[in-house]
């Protein structure tokens, strides 16, 4: 049963399409349901409501499409990924580095798809079904169970070998699978520099992430201004921030002290990031869609990343940029935050 999945061919295009380790498992309840049900409780996925909304899909992944039996999970890794996006992989702003390529949600669907392919010539009766952080399940669950890594404190997925520098993924099937995967147990001991590195202390040693403090939540997920009391604390993080990735030791194992970079960012260039701040300002929405055509920073849209650009200018006093924010001063949804941008120019404090 399920030969296909030992035979050459299979494990040639899981070596084409650059899948760095993947297993399979029957689907069932997710073992962190509860967990996930009393984070929503307290409320720490903010305004995400489309979490809350799709609560019972998650608790029974089966019922997304009729006959599913099995998932097969796939990590696709990203860092120095060589599909980078013209626009953004080299940018002098801060941004996430799955961000730094094209948006996975398109080139990880179609590799897939190449996968299903495969599959459907041995099984032409069963049906498969695939997706990337586009469907109410569990990921970081379904994959614990796969065995591709345990759950760090950072909330991430981390493997002993990959650290946790790659995109989940997922086939869902009618087709009944053998399942071989052992969970991996959880390595991170006494550990806590990713809770330590947080520069809003949005983790807790209990894997909780309160999102309502996380930088990647208020520069990537929501639709509106972070309060006062968090933007200091951005600092020069444009788009996502991967800094309790790049600390964790499982990721300089995998891929070297360089990650330490992202964390002293005292190489940019500052002429070239002060140009490209300045056409967040100066561009009119529509050329700001199409300047980030196809990469995961449209997922702020013109508002989000101007509302990030003004934090980044404000705790950077990026002078020269006050005319470009002046001219937000009277906006209904950005006023408010360049008055702050301006203080924080014109301010002594660091």
């Amino acid at each position: 049963m399920n030969q296909i999945f030992k035979s050459p061919q299979f494990q040639q295009i899981m070596t084409d399409l650059d899948i760095s380790h993947w297993g399979k498992i029957s689907l069932s309840q997710p073992l962190t349901f509860d967990f996930f049900s009393q984070w929503l409780d307290q409320g720490l996925h903010g305004d995400m409501k489309y979490l809350e909304n799709s609560k019972d899909l998650r608790m029974n992944p089966q019922n997304l499409k009729k006959g599913l039996r099995s998932a097969l999970v796939f990590a696709f890794p990203y860092w120095d990924h060589p599909e980078r996006h013209p626009e953004v992989s080299q940018s002098q702003l801060r941004i996430a580095g799955y961000a730094r390529g094209f948006d996975y949600h398109f080139w990880i669907k179609d590799r897939l798809r190449k996968l299903i392919d495969l599959l459907k010539e041995s099984y032409p009766h069963e049906e498969f079904f695939e997706f990337t952080d586009s469907a109410p399940i569990l990921e970081r669950d379904l994959a614990r169970k796969a065995g591709l890594g345990w759950v760090g404190k950072n909330t991430c997925l981390i493997h002993p070998e990959k650290g946790s520098l790659f995109l989940l993924a997922e086939i869902l099937t009618t087709l009944s699978v053998d399942e071989n995967s052992e969970m991996s147990p959880d390595f991170c001991g006494h550990c806590r520099r990713c809770l330590d590195i947080c520069p809003t202390k949005a983790l807790s040693e209990n894997k909780e992430l309160d999102a309502r403090k996380c930088i990647s939540y208020w520069t990537i997920e929501s639709r509106k201004i972070p309060p006062k009391s968090l933007r200091a604390n951005f600092g020069d993080h444009f788009f996502g921030c991967d800094l309790c990735q790049t600390v964790c030791p499982w990721n300089q194992k995998a891929h070297g002290k360089n990650l330490l970079i992202e964390l002293t960012r005292s190489n940019f260039n500052q002429p070239q990031l002060e140009e490209e701040l300045r056409f967040l300002f100066s561009a009119s929405g529509k050329q700001i869609q199409k300047k980030y055509l196809g990469t995961p920073l449209l997922r702020a849209g013109p508002f989000g990343l101007r509302r990030n650009a003004m934090i980044v200018i404000g705790n950077l006093k990026i002078q020269s940029l006050e005319p470009e924010i002046k001219n937000f001063l009277s906006d209904p949804q950005l006023g408010e935050l360049a008055q702050w941008c301006l203080q924080k120019i014109k301010s002594v404090e660091p």
